[in-house]
């Protein structure tokens, strides 16, 4: 018998928290283009979904482009 693995697949939440976890963060724009969503969505799972999974996401203003980050809040 063949055995097989299953792998989970990458969530849109996941890649969202792949991308604010990165050195430089990232833009809203960024967010939508990687998930597809639309502004109000993306900001209501940074408020909602990612916040729950322990995350505590920042901004900053650099170069009139705002840019988030996060970090896992103990």
């Amino acid at each position: 018998m063949a055995t097989t693995t299953k792998t989970k697949t990458p969530s849109k939440l996941d890649a969202l928290e792949k991308l604010l976890t990165r050195k430089n963060g990232v833009s809203i724009a960024e967010m939508m283009t990687a998930t597809g969503w639309r502004q109000h969505s993306v900001r209501g799972a940074m408020a909602g979904a990612l916040k729950k999974r322990g995350l505590t996401i920042t901004s900053q203003k650099l170069d009139d482009v705002r840019r988030y980050h996060a970090e896992i809040s103990a």
